[in-house]
């Protein structure tokens, strides 16, 4: 049976600015699997919808910025690949930084256990902050 994850991002401020549902097969994952699965959704969800912005973990270099993600080119589909080697590099450098049930992870092969919701426990909760760099900082 499915494990399935709410996945939200977060300002600093603790506003969720996205949410989402993605299910594992395991209970343990590492966290390179959970971003890999997380850009892999967002990214299928992007190409088969084709909405005007793309809100993911991180943007496609040709994105325009803007307040809550990237604009692209019509019709234009992106890779998920590439979106996951941007994330784990974000990841390794501290521009996104990921809670597992409100604790820091630190590494990518760092083991997670996911436990769904019962009557003794709540879910497992996972958070993706995204880190702004200070100009002049």
């Amino acid at each position: 049976m499915a494990i399935a994850l709410t996945v939200r991002d977060e300002t600093t401020m603790g506003k969720t600015t996205n949410e989402f549902v993605v299910e594992f097969l395991t209970e343990e994952i590492t966290v390179r699997e959970l971003i890999r699965a997380r850009v892999y959704q967002e990214v299928q969800d992007y190409n088969t919808r084709q909405p005007g912005e793309y809100r993911g973990l991180v943007q496609p270099s040709d994105a325009e910025r803007t307040l809550n993600g990237g604009k692209l080119k019509t019709g234009r589909q992106i890779d998920w690949k590439q979106q996951f080697e941007q994330a784990c590099e974000a990841f390794d450098q501290a521009r996104v930084l990921v809670l597992v049930d409100d604790q820091q992870v630190e590494s990518l092969e760092q083991q997670v256990v996911l436990r769904p919701k019962t009557p003794q426990h709540e879910a497992t909760s996972v958070t993706f902050l995204k880190l702004t760099p200070l100009v002049g900082g």
